[in-house]
């Protein structure tokens, strides 16, 4: 009897633990934490369009310090090996410079990482097929997709409610009153808020020079003029700026520039926006890249298929090749070594070093 009496003493703890554990655990009450979020606004370029800001995400400074923490933090992926920075490198120009880039499973993916300078501007959607329309929606993708940070969004959600900083930072960049109320559509307009601030200093060069504090070389002269077709010698025009135009440097357009040799549409080996629209005359047609900061991008086209920009402007001298949607705007070029000279020298004044180096931008752990 009394062996009895110890088993029932040794066990009537654990069973009063396992009762007390059965029913949901009490959360901590957020309500305490301040909730004043301030409105943030960006320095945009004076000579830049005004920034669209969705009104159900406007940008707050707490809102953005909270994406700015979630863009660096490995916490999204599920080995906690990579975070979005981890493909968008700030010194990068927010690329990694690889042709294409590999998750925390190690497998490639088939693209190359876009830059996310200006990605504010993008109004066309995002990636270089398009295919998502808005930040917030672009943020929810890389945590489930199995060829990047391969986690799910419930198990993400989970992680930063046990945190020791997150629930804090949501509740003062949204308001919420408890961590269950921490969710991937908070963390999402987080992100998005953090990406919609990354947006060139309007210090280039090319910015001082339209602003009339600093003026070109003759070399870079020549260049602008070779650009954007200002030469009464159509020999000398090369055709960028139907594509690149000022001042943001990308018309968000989709085009075949003739990368791919191919007999019909229906070969491309990546189709592009064809492959989301399901019309022949998308198929190998990608998104027009910024050439801001385009040397710290490299290596350029969907694919990173060319490592230098004298590569890409080889490229573009021939002509590209010929396809039913090829780019109406390409033509073979007739460039001198002097012109090729001059319209590279252009292009780096759009070289935007306070950009590659804003604070605001940085890793904050």
């Amino acid at each position: 009897m009394l062996g009895r009496l110890r088993i029932l003493f040794y066990w009537m703890p654990i069973v009063l633990l396992w009762a007390c554990c059965d029913g949901p655990v009490s959360e901590v009450d957020l309500k305490s934490i301040p909730y004043d979020p301030q409105v943030y606004t960006p320095d945009v370029p004076a000579n830049f369009p005004p920034l669209e800001v969705p009104a159900d995400n406007q940008l707050t400074v707490q809102g953005v310090e909270l994406g700015r923490r979630l863009f660096y933090d490995t916490i999204l992926s599920a080995d906690s090996t990579m975070s979005c920075s981890s493909c968008h490198l700030q010194e990068n120009n927010f690329t990694d410079n690889l042709a294409v880039s590999e998750g925390i499973d190690q497998i490639p993916g088939k693209r190359s990482s876009m830059t996310l300078l200006n990605v504010a501007y993008s109004n066309t959607g995002l990636f270089w097929d398009g295919g998502v329309k808005t930040l917030e929606e672009q943020a929810l993708l890389p945590v489930e997709d199995p060829i990047e940070l391969h986690d799910s969004w419930p198990n993400v959600e989970a992680k930063l409610r046990r945190h020791a900083d997150y629930p804090r930072l949501f509740r003062q960049a949204f308001g919420i009153e408890q961590e269950s109320d921490i969710t991937k559509l908070l963390a999402a307009k987080a992100l998005a808020q953090f990406e919609r601030i990354m947006i060139s200093s309007g210090n280039s060069k090319y910015d001082r020079v339209i602003n009339g504090t600093d003026v070109f070389t003759d070399l870079e002269l020549d260049g602008h003029d070779i650009f954007f077709d200002v030469s009464e010698d159509v020999e000398r025009h090369a055709e960028c700026g139907h594509c690149h135009n000022a001042p943001l440097f990308t018309t968000n357009e989709f085009f075949n520039n003739g990368i791919d040799k191919v007999a019909t549409l229906n070969d491309f080996i990546d189709p592009g926006k064809g492959l989301l629209t399901n019309r022949p005359f998308d198929n190998g047609t990608f998104k027009v890249p910024t050439l801001r900061n385009i040397e710290h991008s490299a290596p350029y086209m969907h694919d990173g298929r060319f490592a230098t920009l004298d590569e890409v402007i080889d490229h573009y001298i021939t002509g590209g090749n010929h396809a039913d949607n090829l780019a109406p705007v390409l033509r073979p070029l007739i460039l001198n070594d002097y012109d090729r000279s001059a319209l590279i020298a252009f292009i780096r004044t759009l070289e935007d070093p306070n950009f590659l180096n804003n604070p605001l931008l940085s890793d904050p752990f």
